[in-house]
């Protein structure tokens, strides 16, 4: 068997490099391998949330994922929105008084860097109208931030959170959408266009003076040898071995990620809700029974230790579901990927508590919790956060790689540009900053020694 491109991983970013080899560049001798269904390993695992909220060094990511926006925009437009692409934007909120002006700063650096302009309302008579956010759709909204400070617009806009906050920045060029959806009909439009999906595991890649020449795919009915110009390493947190069959060294690692979901039956969480982030570290709210409880156990003591800031959570479904998401990641040491996943067994009622801060209500379920559910992924990243995007040492290899928690939202983007690569196409700016060989660049090791905020909630 032969083909013109080998991409190895039929998750979204491998399904976007897909899609826009055969629709974007017409080269539709493109096979898709995976031995697991597509979208099944960690797309399907997403809060399936977007943003053009980056921070620096430079204006790449904020370039990058502006881009990929465009492009979920544009597909919703022309079929209908099938993937529900909602932008209600996202909430920063604090009880810190000190954090107010690190929001500002977060918003003017977002808005140098592309994401559109800060507006801030204090309370005063010359402020900007505060555009309220939609319930669904994301036409006609602003770009850029508000920075509310004036607590009385807060409450008016915002009731659900707790008294204390004293500060908000709502990032409006973000929400979230239908993972599955979008990857399906990016899947469908591929396939339409030529564009070949075959159940496998990879084996072998076979190189002939430093050139891929066929790779080896074990199929349920044997071996498979399929000889290609090109493969694409599109295998999420399989990245690294994959690499490895290439004689390629990827500098990434894998973070595990859980998701907390479950039904709201008191309707603590509001379904109008944006999606909301707890920026002040906290110690979770225990009663004083249950902190002596926990002093007595060794095992349960850091139960009582300072939290990371970064607790977040939405409503998930139409506006009749009662289920919410909720997410923090309190331990980001790296693991190994394997599967199946396990997870800390306390991470939900850990989550639930510590969004309770935020939205008192949620203390309702203290006592009675509800049953959660409970799964998640990795994120497999770069140092810096920064994903893999482009050619590899070895002629005709190519990465897609180190999406870390944001594969869904820039894999539009990330795949458009991996194709330009391959087709080559004509490439933006950002490009040169997604590519392994950037790592070669003395100005760019500088820049990683004095490295700071990564972007990841």
């Amino acid at each position: 068997m032969a083909a013109e491109v080998v991409i190895c991983g039929a998750g979204i970013a491998g399904i976007s490099t897909a899609y826009h080899l055969a629709v974007g560049r017409g080269l539709s001798d493109v096979v898709l391998v995976d031995e697991r269904p597509p979208l099944s390993l960690t797309s399907d695992k997403s809060t399936e949330c977007y943003r053009n909220w980056w921070p620096g060094p430079g204006d790449a990511m904020v370039g990058l994922m502006n881009r990929s926006i465009d492009i979920l925009e544009s597909l919703a437009r022309a079929h209908g929105d099938p993937f529900n692409l909602t932008r209600r934007g996202y909430l920063f909120a604090s009880a810190d008084p000190t954090r107010i002006e690190e929001f500002r700063a977060q918003g003017q650096e977002a808005a140098a860097l592309g994401a559109g302009p800060l507006r801030e309302h204090r309370g005063g008579p010359d402020d900007p109208p505060y555009v309220a956010l939609p319930a669904s759709g994301f036409e006609g909204q602003p770009t850029g931030a508000d920075l509310i400070t004036d607590t009385g617009l807060i409450q008016q806009h915002f009731p659900y959170l707790s008294e204390a906050t004293v500060a908000v920045l709502h990032a409006r060029r973000a929400g979230w959408f239908a993972a599955q959806q979008l990857g399906q009909l990016m899947l469908d439009k591929a396939r339409a266009a030529g564009v070949r999906l075959m159940a496998g595991k990879l084996d072998r890649i076979e190189q002939r003076k430093s050139r891929v020449q066929a790779v080896q795919i074990e199929t349920a009915q044997g071996p498979l040898r399929v000889a290609a110009r090109h493969f694409v390493n599109a295998a999420g947190p399989f990245a690294k071995p994959v690499a490895s069959l290439l004689g390629v060294e990827l500098p990434v690692y894998s973070e595990l990620h859980a998701k907390v979901a479950f039904n709201d039956r008191l309707g603590a969480f509001p379904r109008s809700a944006p999606l909301l982030i707890w920026t002040d570290p906290q110690r979770l709210p225990w009663q004083d029974r249950e902190r002596q409880l926990l002093e007595r156990e060794p095992a349960s003591r850091h139960l009582l230790e300072e939290f990371p800031r970064g607790v977040h959570g939405r409503p998930e479904g139409p506006s009749d579901s009662p289920i919410i998401l909720l997410l923090w990641t309190y331990h980001t040491d790296p693991v190994e990927p394997s599967f199946p996943l396990v997870f800390d067994p306390q991470a939900a009622e850990i989550a639930l508590r510590g969004m309770a801060t935020m939205i008192p209500k949620l203390r309702s379920y203290f006592e009675a919790p509800p049953k959660p559910f409970v799964d998640g992924g990795y994120y497999t990243k770069t140092r810096e956060n920064r994903p893999l995007v482009g050619p590899l040492p070895v002629g005709g290899s190519w990465v897609i790689a180190a999406l870390s928690g944001y594969g869904l939202m820039a894999s539009p983007a990330c795949g458009e540009l991996l194709a330009a690569h391959i087709a080559g196409g004509a490439l933006p700016a950002y490009a040169r900053w997604f590519q392994l060989d950037r790592y070669d660049d003395p100005d760019y090791q500088e820049m990683l020694a004095n490295w700071g905020r990564s972007g990841q909630l």
